[in-house]
């Protein structure tokens, strides 16, 4: 396995330095050197796209910066200072927000995130939705995997007591620690970071279907990012290569017209965490709170990145982690 990842992890770097793939993209949606926005956010590789488009069409472009997962080792936030090592993910870019807060900074203003609260103990973080997404499981298209799993049957296959379908020989991957959709997916199947198998792959970069190298290679994917990928609006660059996305227990992940279908069984709300204390700073209150903000307004935007839109966008009712 040590030897395996280190190969698809080497690829996917290589395909991106000779040929502008998956890891150089991300550098050239980030504001460009120079252009200090207002609010200043990281995290999520997920919802990366969706922010970044957000970013462009609220107040002219002025307003959100938002910073991708991948690219350069830092990014520069402010024009003073803060340079900051860039975080990888829902829980690495809320890390990253928790220590501006901790430290007050100054330096972020909010954390981009696919996954909810992990700690309920303290109220310090507010997950503030705004889409609807899914997570499904990706195979190759030209693989003899089955394109359609029950739950049960990607639960024993993660957990390495199914080794190989339709005689092919099963790789499960993964995403990278600290990804949302890692722990989604997991949380899903009921599996935690110490119940899923020996057999799986963790290494990998989420919504990377380049990864999906060889025939056995299954992966969960965000619905939303697949759609994204597609349809490439912005900055997306279609990282989707031979992988296609399953359906599970009977249920497709997108509907007839290759929109998102929220009734999925794996679907989730997608967030941006700001500060519990800033909920009533005029600036990210009329960004993110409240059905009428500038970012549930953008409806438009949010559907056009592969997401379905929510109810609730806007809310503050879900609070956590100190």
């Amino acid at each position: 396995m040590i030897v395996k990842s280190r190969a698809r992890i080497g690829a996917v770097v290589g395909t991106a330095a000779l040929a502008l793939g998956a890891m150089a993209a991300p550098a050239s949606a980030d504001p460009a050197p120079g252009n200090y926005r207002v609010l200043a956010g990281v995290g999520s590789d997920t919802t990366q796209d969706v922010v970044n488009g957000l970013g462009t069409a609220v107040d002219s472009g002025a307003l959100i910066a938002s910073y991708n997962a991948l690219g350069t080792a830092t990014v520069k936030t402010r024009a003073t200072g803060c340079q900051i090592a860039r975080p990888n993910g829902s829980s690495a870019g809320i890390n990253a927000l928790r220590n501006a807060v901790d430290n007050n900074t100054g330096c972020l203003d909010f954390a981009r995130s696919s996954r909810g609260v992990a700690d309920t103990s303290s109220t310090d973080l507010t997950w503030i939705p705004f889409g609807k997404d899914a997570v499904t499981f990706a195979v190759r298209s030209d693989s003899a995997l089955p394109k359609a799993l029950t739950k049960a049957q990607l639960v024993s296959v993660y957990t390495c007591q199914t080794t190989s379908l339709n005689g092919v020989a099963l790789t499960p991957l993964l995403p990278q620690s600290g990804s949302g959709t890692r722990s989604f997916f997991l949380g899903q199947l009921g599996l935690t970071e110490s119940t899923f198998g020996s057999c799986v792959d963790d290494t990998v970069q989420e919504h990377n279907g380049e990864a999906l190298d060889s025939a056995g290679d299954i992966a969960p994917y965000s619905v939303a990012q697949y759609i994204a990928q597609s349809n490439e609006p912005g900055d997306v660059v279609d990282r989707r290569g031979a992988s296609v996305l399953g359906s599970v227990n009977g249920v497709a992940p997108r509907n007839a017209d290759g929109t998102l279908n929220t009734a999925f069984p794996f679907n989730r709300d997608v967030y941006n965490v700001v500060p519990t204390a800033k909920l009533t700073d005029p600036t990210i209150a009329a960004t993110f709170v409240g059905s009428s903000s500038k970012v549930c307004a953008q409806s438009g935007v949010i559907a056009t990145y592969g997401f379905g839109t929510i109810a609730g966008c806007g809310s503050t009712a879900l609070r956590g982690e100190s």
